[in-house]
Formats: structure tokens, C-alpha cells, sequence
């Protein structure tokens, strides 16, 4: 059976950050499937109803030339499902650089692909404690509760970023320094006056790239009824942050295109629970020492980790002590830092500078091992014991260690913090597939999150 053109595509240039898109489509009603892999006409022929895909890449640890190989292939087999909106999905702390995660030049391709003009880039996301205002970024400090705002290049810990440190605010200079492209502003006083000011701005726009200020709930509401009105005749491609969802997911009810969707069920406490850590954010440091207190065993994976000749043995180690904490009841977290000043990260950065590698290679490899290293210790712990639940914290080392579990789909089961959903795992795999997973970024949650993990409880 042949689905009906798609509301959305996206590709999310990590795993995390393709999550929080598939939370905010799924709690707009968007029936939506998160693709591990470019998927073909037949794999969304097996989900009654869809109406939006995304494709979780790995693009923000990656440097333009590889970019280039990922993207264009990923852009193109998601543009043949003819959608009326594809969305580049960010981070909404807007994290890349020239040399790693570049944006400019994920908007090159994708105005090449989609042969679009001008690309729209909206990276406000108020529901996370993110807001762009006369083009300079602020975060609050986490994504949930009463965190401190920053703008983005004073942020405690985005300011000190260990692959793409935020050096400047002003995120129209700060994309100027990715691409060559000329770079507009629609700021705040234009959103406030409403839609018909927008689009007249668009229109009149002579800008390769148009930035969108945004603040607050109704900022999101026109932008996305503007996106909307722009989809009437071809795809609009957009980059930015879940707020683009949130936008549209406003202007799609607002038209009656989606209705409210059914209840998530109930979730519940599952036993006890894995948390693979590759984050060095001082919130997810405050999250793995409160789990500890409360009765989460640990793993802290030593720096020679990085040394594929250790590999085998601490797998080996690893997954014995995992399965005999699962036996006593106690969940455990593997994790490569708690916190950024963890002596492990400066003895695994001084391993590679023996080796001859720069600052830039040397972060990548970091990402790439320890995610790869925890997927597979992940994939030999759920083919040995019965886990139901299973959490990754930190985006780069995620993308990688979920690549080792042969996963082929996501779909969401209920949301648990905002940005980061409590999810389904679709795998040929019969120890994949059907296990809970849930992706955070290292910004997302409070304290106590893997403990409501756990529960399973909303914060």
C-alpha cells in the first residue's frame, strides 16, 4: 500500500537530537518512525498511517568533506517521499564549527538537493530553555526546571563544549564562519506583528539564509503557520532546533491537518535498568552521582579503553559485572567521565597525542571508540539477560553505540524529560528488538533522571 505524502522528513545530525524531533511530532499527533537507515517505500509500508520519518545520522561529529558523502545520498532518499517540509535537525544550543558538524554546510547541500533559494533556520526551542533574540543564542542551564539562561557563549557548559565550544553569541556570525552564503535576520519585533509581517519579509527577503528570532510559544505559532503557508507548492527545507516541530505541529493543528493524539499508556518501574554514559556535561555528572547515592552500581570505563587491544577484555569485565548486578536487582551505569574535569578525559586526550593526532581528530576518536565500546558491551549484555530498559546520555558517543545494536526503526512510547522520549527498538534482532530505550542529550534532565527513568516517571 502506497502512503500518502509525508507532512515531514528530517535528519538529525545525532542520535539524541533525532529523538527530540520524533517527541515533539509524536506529542503534536504526527504518527512518526525514526529511521536507523535510509529506509525504502517498503519499510514505511509496514507503519499504518504515517505521515512523518526522520533519519538519525551522525553528521555533527563529522567534517565537511564527510558530511558531504552522508548527506547528499540521506537528503536525496528522504526528498523521494515528496514531504512537504524536510527539517535539518540541530541541536538547539546550535553545537558545530567550520571543521566538525558544520551547518553551513549541511544548508549547501540541502539547498542544492531541495533547490531551494533561501533556507530558513529557526533554532528556538522555548519548551527546552533555548531562545534566540535579535539573533543571539541564550540557554538555560539544562532543559528542565528553573536553570539559569545563559546566552550561549557564556553557558557554564556549552562555553566549554569539548568538540564545539560556543565562542560567540551571535549566531548569524557565528554561521558566517561555515559558509560563504549571505545571511538575514527575521528578528523579534517582525514575529511579534504576525504572520502577514513575516511573510512579507520573506518575500522581500534577497538573503540566502533567513534566521528567525523566537521567545516564546506564540513566536513558534507564526513561524510555523509561515512554514506552513511556504509548503503550499513544493518541499521547504528548514534548519534548526525541535522547535521546528513544535511550529508546525501549532499551524498543522491550527489547519486541522492532525488531531489530538490517544494517551500514552502508563509505563512503570521495569526492574532494573543500564545506562551507558559517554556525556562530560556537568548535568549529566550531577545525574550519575545522585543515581549512585540512590542504589545504581557503576562502571567508570578506564581511559585505556581507547586501545583496541584492551577491547576484548573490558567487554569481557564489563558485561560480567553488569549481569551480575542485573541478577541482584541493581541497575548499573558504565560511564567514560563524570563531569568535565574527570582525569580520564585528559589521560585519553594525552593516549592520542602520543599518537600524533590534532585537538579536532582526537575529540572524534574519542566519540567514535567509547560509543562503539558501549554499544557492544550493550548488544552482548541484552543477548545474555532479560533488560528491559536501557538509557544512552551524551549525543556524539550515542549515535555510535547505537549503531552497534542493529536497529532498524524507533517509534516513541511516552515522553519522559522534554527532548529526550522514552522509545521502542524495531530490530530483526530478536535481544533488540522491542527494548525501551531512551536518548539525552548531556543538557537534558534534572538530578534524580536516571532514578525516573527507572520508574518510569515523567519529569
Amino acid at each position: 500500500m502506497k502512503q500518502k505524502n509525508l507532512l515531514l522528513a528530517f535528519y538529525g545530525d545525532d542520535f539524541t537530537g533525532s529523538t527530540d524531533a520524533l517527541e515533539f511530532l509524536t506529542l503534536a499527533g504526527v504518527k512518526t518512525v525514526l529511521f536507523l537507515k535510509m529506509p525504502e517505500q517498503k519499510d514505511l509500508d509496514k507503519f499504518e498511517g504515517i505521515q512523518a520519518i526522520g533519519l538519525a545520522g551522525k553528521s555533527r561529529s563529522m567534517s565537511p568533506s564527510e558530511m558531504e558523502t552522508e548527506l547528499v545520498p540521506a537528503f536525496k532518499n528522504l526528498n523521494s517521499f515528496k514531504p512537504a517540509h524536510f527539517h535539518y535537525k540541530v541541536c538547539s544550543t546550535f553545537d558545530s564549527a567550520p571543521h566538525v558538524g558544520n551547518i553551513g554546510k549541511a544548508i549547501e547541500i540541502g539547498s542544492e538537493v531541495f533547490n531551494q533559494k533561501t533556507v530558513m533556520i529557526s533554532p528556538a526551542a522555548p519548551h527546552l530553555g533555548r531562545y534566540c533574540v535579535f539573533g543571539n543564542l541564550f540557554a538555560k542551564m539544562g532543559t528542565f526546571g528553573n536553570g539559569e539562561v545563559y546566552r550561549i557563549d557564556r553557558h557554564p557548559s556549552m562555553s566549554k563544549h569539548p568538540v564545539t565550544p560556543a565562542t560567540e553569541g551571535d549566531l548569524t556570525v557565528h554561521l558566517a564562519n561555515q559558509t560563504s552564503k549571505t545571511i538575514g535576520l527575521v528578528n523579534l519585533t517582525v514575529i511579534e506583528k504576525g504572520k502577514q509581517s513575516v511573510l512579507e519579509e520573506v518575500q522581500n527577503n534577497t538573503k540566502d539564509i533567513l534566521f528567525f528570532d523566537g521567545f516564546n510559544k506564540e513566536h513558534l505559532q507564526v513561524i510555523g503557520i509561515v512554514f506552513h503557508h511556504l509548503a503550499k507548492n513544493k518541499t521547504v527545507f528548514s534548519v534548526g532546533s525541535s522547535g521546528i516541530e513544535m511550529a508546525l505541529g501549532i499551524a498543522w493543528k491550527q489547519e486541522k491537518i492532525i488531531s489530538e493524539p490517544e494517551a500514552f499508556k502508563p509505563l512503570g518501574e521495569v526492574g532494573p535498568i543500564l545506562v551507558l554514559s559517554g556525556s562530560c556535561s556537568p548535568v549529566s555528572a550531577k545525574q550519575i552521582e545522585y543515581a549512585l547515592e540512590n542504589g545504581f552500581e557503576q562502571i567508570a570505563l578506564e581511559s585505556k579503553a581507547v586501545n583496541v587491544q584492551y577491547h576484548s577484555e573490558i567487554i569481557k569485565n564489563s558485561v560480567a559485572i553488569v549481569v551480575e548486578n542485573f541478577k541482584n536487582g541493581k541497575s548499573t551505569i558504565i560511564h567514560t567521565s563524570i563531569g568535565p574535569n574527570d582525569t580520564r578525559i585528559r589521560e585519553t586526550e594525552l593516549y592520542f597525542k602520543n599518537q600524533g593526532l590534532n585537538e579536532d581528530a582526537i575529540q572524534k576518536q574519542c566519540s567514535k571508540i567509547y560509543g562503539n565500546i558501549i554499544g557492544q558491551i550493550t548488544k552482548k549484555v541484552v543477548s545474555e539477560i532479560n533488560i528491559k530498559r536501557i538509557v544512552f546520555a551524551g549525543g556524539d558517543t550515542s549515535s555510535y553505540a547505537a549503531s552497534e545494536l542493529n536497529i532498524s526503526a524507533l517509534e516513541m512510547i511516552a515522553p519522559l524529560a522534554p527532548g529526550a522520549p522514552l522509545c521502542k527498538a524495531i530490530s530483526d534482532d530478536e535481544y533488540v528488538n522491542g527494548l525501551e530505550l531512551n536518548f539525552k542529550g548531556g543538557q537534558v534532565g534534572t538530578d534524580n533522571y536516571f532514578i525516573k527513568v527507572l520508574k518510569g516517571e515523567k519529569l
